[in-house]
């Protein structure tokens, strides 16, 4: 007997390669018991995507335009949304899933894994459970903590893509000198010669 519409886990995707996006949405649509039934490509645009379609699960990459895909689901947890949320990134890094895990995420795979697992991930995080690489997830917790706080991690984001500070201000809604003391907070706390280095330190050990 197949799977009624109403009873299928209902899917949102956020992914900011179209191809990927295409790909993972007829993969998970091949599945009797899944919907996908909205896509989004940046991060803000997941936000209000999730919270107009009320998804079971939201599937979604981290780096994206607007906000990363960690912000989204921190952002989710803050609203009180009542969406699982599976993070699927190239990154396989104890920094990131451990700031996936604080922002209340119920799933951290990598886009390397078997096709085929994406659809069980789903079903088994519908249903409560956390799935997660093992060996990444001891990795977590033996690394050394994330030293930034998130307005630090905005400014130095924005800082290693080239953007110069009074812009980062403006986007951010800060004082110019405030975002260059976060900035000059962040270095010190990495040991950065420059915003550059400070970045690149961050980037490497999943901390942006």
């Amino acid at each position: 007997m197949g799977v009624g519409k109403r009873d299928r886990i209902r899917v949102v995707i956020a992914e900011d390669q179209a191809m990927v996006l295409g790909a993972l949405a007829a993969l998970l649509d091949m599945e009797s018991d899944i919907e996908v039934v909205a896509r989004a490509r940046t991060g803000s645009e997941a936000l209000k995507v999730v919270q107009q379609a009320r998804p079971d699960v939201f599937i979604t990459d981290i780096e994206m335009p607007g906000m990363t895909g960690l912000e989204v689901a921190a952002e989710l947890k803050r609203r009180g949304a009542l969406v699982r949320v599976i993070i699927l990134t190239t990154f396989a890094r104890a920094g990131y899933l451990r700031r996936a895990l604080e922002a209340g995420a119920s799933g951290y795979l990598l886009k390397d894994m078997p096709a085929e697992q994406l659809a069980e991930a789903v079903r088994r995080v519908h249903t409560g459970l956390r799935v997660i690489d093992p060996q990444l997830a001891a990795e977590a917790w033996t690394n050394e903590p994330d030293p930034l706080t998130d307005r630090e991690r905005q400014v130095l984001r924005l800082a290693g893509e080239g953007v110069a500070s009074s812009d980062i201000a403006i986007e951010l809604n800060l004082s110019e000198g405030t975002v260059r003391n976060y900035l000059s907070e962040a270095m010190n706390k990495l040991g950065a010669a420059n915003r550059t280095e400070a970045a690149r330190i961050a980037r490497s050990k999943g901390w942006l």
